[in-house]
């Protein structure tokens, strides 16, 4: 029997979209409700105390709405609060860090992986306890790159000023010889061309949002929570949806469902109001 139940994914802003991009394509039968909180963004600087507050308010809110699976697209969520989410979700919840190390340890040649991230994910060390977990013989070495984030958020994919912040960024990376990069934010794969070019053609760039979406199709059909028929899905931001639309245009299609603006802290009274 099919579950209409739609699929819950939750970012500190616009990253996320790009897993949902990928969720869509494996799963076009699945509705999405997306939430993206554009008004406190950037999480990555932010206390690890704060970005578990803000996860588990949004984790209710998409709970309370009725979500079967919760996606956590955002690599800063999900090092300071996947657990607490999990335990408090009381459905399957699915991350972003596992699938994009399994990823990259498929792929490296040399066995050095480089992955960028926030500065909350790489202070964290989640992604060298991800990487043990695999039990393979590979060094990672880690850098912060904090401005991205802010970069996409405004849109801006291929300034000067970007360009000249990624040459400082990955320097330490080129001069590791790393032959694979985990982009390890959701935000990066929106700079994958940009990335690519100061990287050089050798590096392989890998994101997470694909392995994410198996991992989510796995879940499903264990579960047997697959949906079926034509989805509607459903984008919530706590910014201004103007901005957020035309973010999410670029990446999602040429037309996407009005966006429903939520103030931050708001999203219980939000699911009042339904």
């Amino acid at each position: 029997m099919a579950d209409p139940r739609p699929i819950g994914v939750f970012d500190s802003g616009v990253g996320g979209l790009t897993v949902a991009r990928a969720i869509i394509d494996l799963l076009p039968g699945e509705p999405l409700l997306y939430v993206g909180d554009t008004a406190r963004f950037p999480y990555g600087p932010k206390p690890l105390t704060e970005i578990k507050r803000y996860a588990l308010e949004i984790a209710t809110y998409l709970v309370d709405r009725g979500v079967k699976l919760l996606v956590v697209a955002c690599n800063s969520i999900e090092v300071a609060a996947i657990e607490e989410v999990g335990v408090a979700a009381g459905v399957p919840v699915v991350g972003v860090i596992d699938p994009g190390v399994r990823a990259a340890v498929r792929v490296t040649h040399n066995r050095r992986i480089g992955m960028i991230g926030t500065e909350a994910t790489v202070k964290s060390g989640a992604y060298d306890r991800a990487v043990a977990r695999t039990g393979k013989d590979v060094e990672l070495f880690c850098e912060a790159c904090p401005v991205f984030v802010e970069f996409v958020e405004r849109g801006d994919t291929s300034s000067p000023q970007l360009f000249a912040a990624a040459r400082e960024y990955l320097a330490p990376l080129q001069a590791a010889n790393v032959d694979t990069l985990i982009l390890g934010c959701t935000h990066y794969p929106m700079l994958s061309g940009l990335i690519a070019r100061v990287m050089g053609r050798d590096v392989a760039l890998i994101s997470s949002a694909d392995e994410t979406a198996k991992d989510v199709y796995e879940e499903l059909v264990a579960g047997d929570l697959r949906a079926s028929g034509a989805p509607t899905h459903e984008f919530v931001c706590t910014g201004d949806p103007a901005t957020f639309r035309t973010v999410a245009e670029r990446f999602l299609s040429p037309s996407i469902p009005e966006v429903l603006s939520v103030v931050p802290g708001g999203f219980r009274a939000a699911v009042g109001e339904r």
